[in-house]
């Protein structure tokens, strides 16, 4: 059963979590969190070793990393190295999100477990509603059109395009999606969306206003986006490296937004509920 757990580093997501655990009445210990608020029942450790002694697990932050070196602490002032971490937790189980190749190997040579949230199916759809609202909220801001009647293209038809494909069509936007597979482009079609081969795209693509992009690879390079109308939009939701050529759109004078890790952005009451139910449901599995 898990009693005691220790919180190392994080956004204000993992803040969010903190008051709910301990609203459910765990023991918790953090590091790399000192610039947040008390909560009760909450301890601040002063050391990494003190802060994972005795848990019986440790949460980490999401993404644990956004330089491949350091763990993300925007709540500290401390820099936690990967390294660091590892060796401090050597042998337990670790939860954190995006976890990258280099802990992997940390871990591996420290015999810790690790789980990654983002991973989980569960998280990664719950987490799409909150992505599809803070792009949408971010075309609001940034476009000189209403969505209403506006021509978007939605770039990818995972969990994410489905999303928000279906919340754009819900404020009136002419709703373009694109997609490889053949039964994708069938299951656009049904849902009443027009479908965009990929193939067909740099024929197409003067004729958006707003295109948003989740495939994480680079789909608008150079040649594609000298055809892209100078008043569109682009908002890329891909993870890195992004699916966009940023310096190539800058040259252009095209406006993009390389909108990442937007549940935390924008709604972190609610993606910390989410993160939490995920936990939950971990710890049940453990």
């Amino acid at each position: 059963m898990i009693k005691k757990i220790s919180v190392i580093g994080g956004d204000l997501r993992i803040v969010k979590l903190l008051e709910m655990l301990a609203k459910d009445e765990y023991e918790i210990c953090t590091y790399g969190l000192e610039k947040i608020e008390n909560i009760n029942s909450v301890k601040k450790c002063k050391t990494l070793q003190e802060t994972v002694q005795d848990a019986d697990i440790v949460i980490g932050p999401i993404p644990i990393t956004s330089d491949n070196t350091n763990v993300n602490a925007p709540f500290s002032e401390k820099i936690i190295t990967l390294n660091e971490l590892a060796t401090n937790i050597k042998g337990k189980k670790i939860i954190a999100g995006s976890i990258k190749r280099e802990f992997y190997e940390l871990s591996n040579d420290n015999k810790i477990e690790t789980i990654d949230l983002l991973n989980r199916e569960e998280l990664a759809v719950l987490n799409a509603i909150s992505t599809a609202e803070g792009a949408i909220q971010i075309a609001m801001e940034e476009t000189i059109k209403t969505i209403h009647n506006s021509n978007v293209l939605i770039l990818g038809f995972g969990r994410i395009g489905k999303v928000l494909a279906k919340m754009l069509q819900g404020v009136g936007a002419n709703v373009y999606c694109e997609a490889r597979k053949n039964v994708d482009l069938a299951w656009i079609r049904a849902y009443g969306y027009i479908p965009i081969h990929q193939k067909e795209i740099e024929k197409q693509i003067d004729k958006y206003d707003i295109i948003m992009n989740t495939i994480p690879s680079m789909i608008l390079d150079k040649q594609i986006l000298k055809k892209v109308s100078k008043n569109c939009v682009i908002i890329d939701l891909a993870s890195n490296p992004g699916g966009v050529d940023r310096q190539e759109a800058k040259k252009l004078g095209i406006k993009v937004i390389w909108a990442l890790s937007l549940p935390g952005k924008v709604a972190p009451l609610t993606s910390a509920e989410y993160i939490k139910d995920t936990i939950y449901n971990i710890f049940e599995e453990l």
